[in-house]
Formats: structure tokens, sequence, C-alpha cells
């Protein structure tokens, strides 16, 4: 048999040429890191096996995959504004009444939840899990919803955009008040900012209507933006044990045994109330029960699990601008420059914002980010 010199614990030996198939451990520590690394004794890259080159592409493929489901779920919590003013209607044409619009969506989204919690053999929430999913359900479910709903029967679609846009920095608020995460003095400057000209805008908006017609119904946004990143952060806590589209569904499904009766003892009777109700009425219940509420969050969360929570989550900066946009052909409404210079302005504080967010800290190892 052939013998060869070969390299062994740093001397050279006499040895089979079959030895060089011995396992890695009997070379030392250092063969299993060359291997682990792709590379060779002398520190040269080994060649790339299709394997690996097919590996790269798929998850090169995986990551634009979940940027455009980051985007899609984006561009379906854009539509919620819109949408809950379809159900509403207005002051001037009264469509389905905001209490039942709050429970009818709860309950659409409930029964959908539960038919995916049974459908995956789901198990019950532990009894530590049981108070962050009760308060979120409380600020998400009940709420955010209610408030809304309330607000968009005086105000129009345009305006709310602006008022709900600062949500992302008011959790941000949340998060470190609740979780006593400490920030830095640029983020609580931006909050301040963000909070300011929210406050602007609705004095200003009113006063152009000749008075303060709106300040009500500003007052029931700003309710519905605490309320909305209140049960976000608590609905965070659980997220890495139940994983985000399990606390969703618990959320709704936990709330069924109330939303459904209310919703059935609210629906509207009377041939007369029926007949003016229009049909984008309910269509718009539907949407925000079963999208806004519910599988909207199935593509987000995996667009964030797939395409990153730092890089897809930006594209929520533009959330308040196609609310605006979708309320143009849903409801007739225009998108005047003060409505669109201080949602520029609330979005550059909720980016700035982000960017001093945490900055003193380590990143976590699983982050959730949540858009309604």
């Amino acid at each position: 048999m052939a013998r060869t010199r070969i390299p062994f614990n740093g001397k050279d030996r006499l040895a089979p040429r079959t030895a060089r198939l011995r396992h890695p451990a009997q070379f030392g520590r250092q063969d299993a890191r060359h291997r682990a690394a792709g590379t060779r004794h002398d520190g040269r890259q080994r060649p790339r096996r299709d394997g690996d080159i097919l590996t790269g592409a798929r998850s090169l493929s995986r990551q634009h995959l979940g940027f455009w489901l980051g985007v899609l779920g984006m561009v379906l919590f854009s539509v919620t504004v819109p949408a809950t003013r379809l159900a509403t209607g207005s002051d001037a044409n009264p469509q389905l009444s905001p209490w039942f619009v709050t429970a009818g969506r709860a309950a659409i989204a409930g029964v959908l939840s539960v038919v995916f919690l049974l459908g995956t053999r789901t198990p019950w929430p532990a009894r530590h899990q049981w108070r962050p999913l009760l308060l979120a359900l409380l600020g998400n479910v009940l709420a955010w919803p209610l408030l809304a709903a309330l607000a968009l029967r005086s105000v129009t679609a345009v305006h709310a955009a602006v008022i709900v846009a600062v949500i992302p920095l008011a959790t941000a608020v949340f998060a470190a008040l609740v979780l006593h995460e400490r920030e830095r003095l640029g983020f609580w400057v931006c909050a301040v900012l963000g909070a300011a000209l929210v406050i602007v805008f609705s004095l200003a908006r009113a006063d152009g209507q000749g008075g303060f017609g709106f300040a009500w119904a500003d007052v029931l946004l700003v309710g519905a933006v605490l309320a909305s990143s209140f049960g976000y952060v608590y609905g965070a806590q659980v997220t890495p044990e139940l994983g985000a589209e399990r606390v969703i569904c618990w959320m709704c499904a936990l709330a069924l045994p109330a939303s459904l009766p209310i919703a059935l003892w609210l629906w509207p009777e009377g041939a007369a109330v029926q007949a003016s109700v229009h049909w984008t009425a309910w269509a718009g219940l539907v949407y925000v029960g079963a999208v806004s509420m519910w599988s909207g969050f199935f593509a987000w969360f995996r667009g964030l699990e797939w395409g990153g929570t730092l890089r897809v989550s930006q594209v929520l900066l533009l959330q308040p601008f196609l609310a605006m946009v979708f309320a143009v052909p849903m409801l007739g409404e225009r998108i005047d420059a003060m409505s669109l210079g201080f949602a520029l302005a609330v979005v550059a504080t909720v980016f700035i914002g982000r960017r001093f967010s945490g900055a003193s800290r380590p990143p976590a190892t699983k982050s959730t980010v949540v858009a309604d």
C-alpha cells in the first residue's frame, strides 16, 4: 500500500493514504474549524458546491419574499381607517353603529381564529400568559376599534390617518414605560415632538372648521392610539413563546364569548334601517374583521420573520400616506396640503425616533413589530 507523509500533531509520520479519511478530531480542532469555515489548511477558500449556492439563492429569495409579504401586510393595514369609516358612515350619512362594528369585527376575527387554533391543534396558553393576552385584548380588540369607530363618525379618514400615524412612536413609549427600557434623550424629544404635532394639527384643523368641533373626535383618536400601543406592548410580551399569529388568534378567540352575542344583539333591525345601510358598509365591516384584525397579521408577521424585522418594519412609514390614498376612491375624500404636510412631519419624527430607540442597549434576539 502506498504510504505518504501527512502532518499529525505537529510531526511528519508515515501513514497509509487512507489515513487522510480519518475523523477530524484525530487531526486536532484546527481541521474541524477549517471544514466549518469552508477553507483549506492554507487559508484559501474552498470552492462552493452546487448545494451551497442553491441554499444561498433560496435564502435570498426568501428574504425578497418576506419583504414583499411585509409590504402586502402594510397595504392591507392601510385600508383599515377608510374601511372603518365606510362601515360607520358619517354624522350626515350614518351607516352601521360604531358599537356594532366593534363587536362585529371582533366576532368575525374570533370565529376565524377558533378555526385556525383548532386546525393547528394549538394548546391552551400557560397560566403566566393569560394576563398579557387579556391586556392586549383590552387594547387591540376592544378599545382601539371602538374609539376609532366612534371618532370616524365625525372626522374624515384623511384626518384620522395623520393622528394614528404616531402609533409606532407611542408603542415605543409604552414599551419604555411598561418594560422599563431606557431610551436616549433623542427618542424622548421625538416622542414629545410627535405628540405636539398631533395636537397642533388637531387645533389647526378645528380652527379651520370654525371652532373646536372636532376636538372630541380627536380625543377619541388619541385614546385609540394609546389603546393600540398599550395592547401591542403586552401582546409582544408573549409573542416569543406563542408566536405572533397565535397571539392574534388567542386575543380574538378569547373575546369571542362576548363579541359574538353583543354583535347579534346590536344587529340592525327593521326594514327601514337595513335599507338605509349600503352594501359598502357591510363590505367595510367584513374587511376590518377578516383582514385588518386577522389575516393581515399573517402576511405582516411572516414578512418580518423572513425579510428581517429592521428592514421590513420601515415600510410602516408609508402606511398613513396609503391610508390617505385609499380614502380618495373609497370615500370620495380629498388630500389637502395641511394633512399631507403634518403626516410627513409625524412620519419624520417616527423615523428619527426609531433611530434613537434601543440604541443604548443590545438588540433583542427576536423583536416584534405590530401594525393595524
